[in-house]
């Protein structure tokens, strides 16, 4: 079918067959894959370690990694551009990652004292991100959660803002508007407090405001309406839980100016963006600096491990016991060898111009493939992160990214699977990864799958 405006879009029932032979061909191919899958809901809750690994039709098990490369339990090899949910931009068994770790693990692997790795791990996220003073947890969800605590222990205030749309990890306060349904999300311009899972108590959802990504009246509104009463706001730079959405021209300076007039404070949540928007993250590339920022994923090299970083003014309220910032595995010696080796040997310049070339022979490969077809989707990218957005027009919110079909996220992750390119499930949502250890080859195969996936829906 072709739109007024030229643009073809695939009938329902091509895009359903599409995607049901695609689904029968993914499981043929994976039958030690379908096998554990029907064993492991006896021990594991819902058959799968996470409940974001329980996809459509089964879980992958895998083997193990190698470079850009990914194997399942069944044989089956991949170009990795899952890469984790964006945490493995080292690829896989890096040999800087593999010689720190083995060497941290030789020498002991926790004592609950800072080791001096910390102090350089602590230097480099300085250096790259602006920000003078850093602690360290173990995930983003930690990261995150003493980001919000440290706001209100600050200000001494209750409420904080999110964005409508935005992940900030899985504790009570951020868990609220994370993925609405449209029923649920409240008129626009003033979404809802909609709890993202059931287990968070009323009293806590209501401590939590939600904005509009790009719009700063939505902000102000709040501010507004409770006055004297927000501590600070949590904010994605670039919006990576609706595909990839990029901030208008002037909007995290205004955003961090109207804060401030208030006496509340921003915070960044990098955790998808730190390292690989580019060298400073999503701050290096806008230049507008929070008053604290939270990383994790990629900065371990595929170890698990945070950092919160802030102003001195903000982190001496940490310094002098304003706020008590513990964690047992906190500044993990095996975790920080990770990170410095990481920092100092693997996201090196000469790593970063590998994967912006990388990067735009993948998305002017798959814009070629779009324009050739006609479809209806166009490319979005951020660093060493992308994704096709099928809808021809950009989407700047959440109301935007709820108007994109899923079912063709979907089909064209099955074909890539089936094609030997691993993306990460939910398609619609996620980003793919290019690591430093990826190849032209291994473009060049995420590129021919798309083309196969969208003459399919074209025909």
């Amino acid at each position: 079918m072709v739109t007024k405006q030229g643009i073809r879009t695939p009938m329902p029932d091509v895009l359903a067959e599409v995607i049901a032979e695609q689904e029968q061909r993914f499981v043929e191919r994976q039958p030690r894959s379908r096998a554990l899958a029907r064993e492991a809901p006896a021990l594991l809750a819902g058959g799968a370690t996470s409940s974001w690994q329980i996809t459509r039709p089964q879980p992958v098990w895998l083997s193990h990694g190698a470079g850009s490369k990914i194997y399942d339990v069944d044989g089956n090899e991949y170009v990795d551009l899952h890469g984790g949910y964006g945490a493995v931009l080292a690829g896989h068994a890096h040999p800087a990652i593999v010689a720190a770790v083995g060497a941290q693990a030789a020498r002991g692997t926790h004592f609950a004292q800072p080791t001096q790795n910390a102090l350089t791990v602590a230097a480099e996220l300085a250096r790259r991100f602006g920000l003078p003073v850093w602690r360290f947890a173990n995930s983003g969800t930690e990261a995150t959660m003493d980001a919000v605590h440290l706001m209100r222990s600050i200000t001494g205030r209750d409420l904080i803002i999110k964005i409508e749309g935005c992940y900030h990890g899985h504790h009570d306060s951020v868990q609220v508007s994370v993925t609405p349904e449209p029923e649920e999300a409240g008129p626009p311009g003033k979404p809802a407090q909609a709890p993202a899972s059931t287990g968070i108590p009323d009293a806590i959802i209501r401590l939590t405001l939600v904005a509009t990504f790009n719009d700063l009246d939505s902000v102000a509104r709040l501010l507004d309406e409770h006055p004297g009463e927000i501590a600070g706001m949590i904010i994605e730079p670039i919006m990576m839980n609706a595909g990839i959405i990029h901030p208008e021209p002037g909007y995290l300076a205004a955003l961090r100016d109207l804060l401030h007039s208030h006496g509340a404070l921003l915070t960044f949540d990098e955790v998808k963006t730190g390292l690989t928007a580019g060298p400073g993250g999503a701050t290096g590339l806008t230049g507008v600096t929070p008053d604290i920022i939270c990383l994790a994923k990629a900065i371990g090299g595929g170890i698990a491990v945070a950092a919160i970083g802030g102003t001195r003014q903000v982190m001496a309220h940490v310094a002098d016991g304003g706020y008590e910032m513990v964690g047992t595995f906190n500044g993990n010696p095996l975790a920080i060898a990770a990170a410095r080796a990481m920092l100092c040997e693997v996201a090196t310049p000469r790593a970063y111009e590998r994967i912006d070339a990388l990067r735009a022979r993948a998305v002017s490969g798959i814009e070629r493939v779009i324009a050739h077809h006609r479809l209806s989707a166009h490319v979005v990218s951020a660093g060493a992160k992308g994704c096709v957005v099928f809808s021809p027009e950009p989407v700047r919110d959440y109301r935007g990214f709820l108007e994109v079909d899923g079912r063709y996220s979907h089909a064209h992750w099955l074909v890539q699977h089936n094609g030997g390119v691993f993306l990460p499930p939910w398609g619609k949502i996620e980003q793919w990864l290019i690591s430093v250890q990826h190849s032209e080859a291994d473009i060049d195969r995420f590129v021919a799958n798309f083309a196969t996936f969208a003459a399919m829906v074209s025909s």
